[in-house]
């Protein structure tokens, strides 16, 4: 090959190379430099926003916005509804609430009554006292025609005693049944009428204590109470219960008293035992001698005519023998000798 060829061909592979230089300078440039020149066709190559609000794209970006935004919306409409709706539910809530701690204050300061109190004597009373003790002691030292064991009755003072404290304890309560007043009055009148011989035996007759005037001394304690055995017949029983058959049940521990029951009265047995005593008293020879036109009678039923009314009914209502209306009446002597 000639040389001039040759050298024609090395100048443009020289010019070849020179001209490739520029373009690995300008790939080389600095990241800065690079940056910019992004960012700038970038905005060039954008489409118009008109065009990219209206696009597939932008209509996805704004349901997935709205299905966000969805609940926050909700959870703010349901708080002004309850709002609106629940304030006069929240403010009567606040007021109840209020009136019940104002309550539980008034409560701290006036307690309720315990149940103790609501069982004071002004409410209600305990129950009465079963009289058994009594009953004990009647069966075993009083005869069915009502004779009395005085000296027997000594060897167990100490357990009519208790009955008497029992009675004390336990004084006739408001609460309490008719029955249950009337039994205890008269089983006290006659425990207590027992105590005072005792107390006094050996003794002929009950006039022959107190300077014959035994029924006035106070002395008989049932609760806060003192009485006499006529406080108890004619301040309390009598007036109270208006029952003339009780004169046949308390006892005066005299001979021509209306015999001791030898059993103790309870409400359960009160108006049997009361019927018993009447009509066996009535009938009883000792005591009453009755026919059709005359008739002999205790001196219980001139003392307490008052209680008793039209005699001659009265004891027609029990006597075996009927008694005409224009029967003459007089009475016996009274005899005051111990019932023993």
């Amino acid at each position: 090959m000639p040389r001039s060829l040759l050298f024609a061909l090395g100048l443009l592979a020289f010019a070849s190379c020179q001209s490739e230089k520029p373009r690995e300078q300008t790939n080389t440039a600095p990241p800065t430099q690079l940056a910019a020149l992004e960012d700038k066709a970038a905005q060039q190559n954008a489409p118009p926003a008109a065009s990219l609000e209206n696009s597939p794209e932008a209509d996805q970006a704004k349901a997935g916005k709205a299905a966000t935004q969805q609940p926050q919306r909700a959870t703010a409409i349901a708080k002004t509804r309850e709002l609106k709706v629940d304030k006069p539910a929240k403010k009567e809530a606040s007021k109840a609430n209020s009136s019940l701690v104002k309550t539980a204050e008034t409560s701290k300061e006036k307690p309720e009554p315990s149940k103790l109190y609501l069982h004071s004597p002004e409410t209600s009373s305990p129950p009465p006292p079963s009289h058994q003790s009594w009953d004990g002691l009647l069966q075993k030292h009083v005869s069915s025609a009502g004779t009395v064991n005085y000296k027997g009755l000594l060897a167990d003072k100490a357990k009519l005693q208790a009955y008497l404290d029992e009675l004390a304890a336990n004084p006739a309560g408001k609460s309490w049944s008719r029955n249950e007043k009337l039994a205890y009055w008269i089983n006290a009148y006659n425990a207590f009428t027992v105590k005072l011989i005792l107390d006094h035996y050996p003794v002929s007759s009950i006039t022959k204590i107190h300077g014959g005037k035994p029924w006035d001394v106070k002395w008989i304690k049932l609760g806060d109470n003192t009485y006499s055995l006529n406080n108890i017949e004619n301040d309390i029983i009598r007036p109270q219960f208006n029952e003339p058959r009780i004169h046949f049940a308390v006892n005066c521990a005299a001979r021509s008293c209306p015999p001791l029951l030898n059993r103790a009265w309870t409400a359960d047995n009160l108006n049997r035992y009361l019927d018993q005593q009447a009509r066996s008293f009535i009938n009883n020879p000792k005591y009453n001698e009755i026919g059709p036109e005359t008739v002999e009678i205790s001196k219980i039923f001139e003392w307490y005519a008052a209680d008793f009314g039209n005699i001659i009914d009265y004891l027609n209502k029990y006597s075996e023998t009927q008694v005409q209306e224009d029967a003459k009446v007089s009475y016996k002597e009274y005899d005051w000798g111990l019932n023993e």
